[in-house]
């Protein structure tokens, strides 16, 4: 995706991986290869990658200027994380900060930083190891981070809460906020709970128009041809669902620009409906 402008807002993709992922089976429970046989000729080679019949998924963060702030939202996988998916494990990659730099911005540049929600995929560049501590990424950051989503990290006690949050808590950069929080009258964050408790998406306004970086309200294409099918990371499958369809029927056939953190490049665009199936999703710059 390249810079999206609209308003007084420009909106930079910084990808960190792309690639085969999980077989659809293994993410969705109902996508059996009988139930998306009449799917494959579209989700072929954008979607599923045709050698392994993985689904093709990236994790990307994006940043957004206005006049006043530079706001990141969400924050990849990061480097020496621990985490149940050897892809994501202690990883020492540097390619996303490579890429934001490449989008122009350093860690010092950021003056908010979003979490979708508290997964490891969507905070690991909170923190970075320095000196054998977590420190935070942004020095000059406030993370905003949704009270009833650390609240449930902070009780398991689990790996992003101990790499990712807590950190960010003991820095004293963390802003706890309920998931109808407002930013400005630019930036404003819509409940959309289901995937985790305190999910969120962030609204973007400007000039008119209107932008929406879903998180992960959906996963994967599948989605749009069976909305109703929860992937196995959902906390509550049923309540994902209800409130995917509930959005994405706020969202068709709009002008919306629809920011999403894990379809496949270019990852951005329009929900628009379809003959064949409840929604589609037209793609910017896609060739």
């Amino acid at each position: 995706m390249r810079p999206q402008t609209f308003g007084e807002v420009t909106i930079h993709r910084v990808l960190e991986l792309e690639g085969p992922f999980m077989l659809p089976s293994d993410v969705f429970p109902n996508a059996t290869p009988q139930a998306l046989e009449p799917d494959m000729h579209w989700l072929l080679n954008h979607s599923i990658c045709p050698n392994t019949g993985k689904l093709i998924l990236p994790v990307q963060s994006y940043v957004v200027q206005t006049p006043d702030h530079t706001i990141l939202i969400d924050t990849c996988v990061g480097c020496g994380k621990t985490s149940a998916l050897p892809d994501w494990n202690d990883r020492d990659d540097d390619t996303w900060l490579r890429n934001l730099a490449a989008a122009g911005f350093t860690p010092q540049d950021i003056d908010f930083v979003f979490c979708t929600h508290l997964h490891a995929d969507h905070t690991g560049w909170n923190t970075r190891l320095l000196d054998g501590r977590w420190v935070p990424t942004f020095p000059n950051a406030t993370y905003i981070l949704a009270k009833s989503e650390v609240a449930k990290a902070e009780a398991d006690q689990s790996n992003v809460f101990r790499e990712n949050v807590q950190p960010i808590l003991e820095a004293g950069q963390a802003q706890l906020v309920e998931t109808d929080f407002a930013l400005n009258d630019m930036i404003t964050l819509i409940p959309t709970p289901g995937h985790t408790v305190g999910h969120v998406c962030v609204q973007i306004q400007s000039g008119g128009q209107t932008a929406i970086m879903i998180g992960d309200v959906i996963h994967s294409p599948i989605q749009l041809a069976h909305p109703d099918w929860s992937m196995v990371y959902d906390d509550d499958m049923d309540l994902a669902a209800a409130t995917r369809i509930k959005l994405f029927d706020g969202l068709v056939d709009t002008d919306t620009l629809v920011l999403t953190a894990h379809l496949p490049t270019p990852s951005a665009g329009r929900l628009t409906g379809h003959t064949d199936r409840p929604y589609d999703f037209a793609y910017v710059d896609k060739e």
